[in-house]
């Protein structure tokens, strides 16, 4: 719904949340919490139910705060088979403020053109619903899909408030030491399975990202992402 709608407006629901609401079985009168996806909260009652619609009363706004104490960027390289699906979710779920979707020279799944953009829609619908599962009023940003060599291109300069880590087995230091640098902002590169190339990742290191491990077991490439990211959101309770 629109941040701007005042309130005592009646409006129609979007579907899913329509479903959702007729699934619950409430009826006209019923109170309900809406959120616009600015980060606002909006109590509501059920004015009218119908097979295909489901209008509701706006009544009070108010702003809420459950963001991570800093923005936090997951750049994966796509898993396939759908695993995607399953890292949108619960990166959602954790807090993330936007996930780029890459492809790799090792990438499995490749996607481009008006696949790619159904995918991304798809992937912005997960995160929708993974907001109301979890209470968050912000729907994290679902970037376009680029390939990782387009997206360092396009990378801004980098300033002393944002960090740049690197997700590699091989690294020499753990994300331990990375942690102790503050910052307003992380971005978190995870490769493909089988991980970036050689030149992809000296790729990432001369755009200033630094690398580290999460330990001696190999975390799946849907996993190591959700892993930091997890962690950075209980560092910030």
């Amino acid at each position: 719904m629109n941040s701007q709608e005042p309130g005592g407006a009646d409006l129609p629901l979007p579907a899913s949340a329509a479903r959702h609401v007729q699934v619950l079985r409430l009826q006209p009168g019923s109170p309900v919490t809406l959120f616009d996806g600015s980060g606002h909260e909006w109590q509501a009652e059920v004015s009218a139910m119908g097979r295909s619609e489901v209008r509701v009363h706006l009544q009070a706004r108010q702003l809420v705060q459950r963001e991570l104490t800093h923005e936090v960027t997951l750049a994966v390289v796509m898993p396939a088979n759908d695993r995607m699906d399953g890292l949108v979710e619960k990166a959602t779920e954790l807090g993330v403020a936007c996930i780029q979707p890459l492809m790799s020279e090792r990438s499995v799944l490749r996607l481009n053109g008006e696949r790619a953009d159904k995918k991304v829609a798809h992937w912005s619908g997960v995160a929708i619903a993974a907001c109301e599962q979890s209470g968050r009023t912000k729907v994290p940003k679902i970037a376009p899909i680029k390939t990782l060599a387009a997206w360092m291109a396009e990378l801004p300069v980098q300033t002393s408030e944002q960090r740049r880590w690197l997700l590699s087995p091989t690294a020499a230091q753990s994300l331990k030491a990375l942690n102790e640098v503050a910052a307003k902002s992380t971005s978190v590169l995870s490769g493909p399975e089988g991980g970036l190339s050689p030149a992809e990742e000296q790729l990432a290191r001369s755009n200033g990202f630094l690398a580290a491990q999460l330990g001696p077991r190999i975390l799946r490439a849907d996993t190591a992402p959700l892993a930091v990211l997890g962690w950075l959101a209980l560092q910030s309770l």
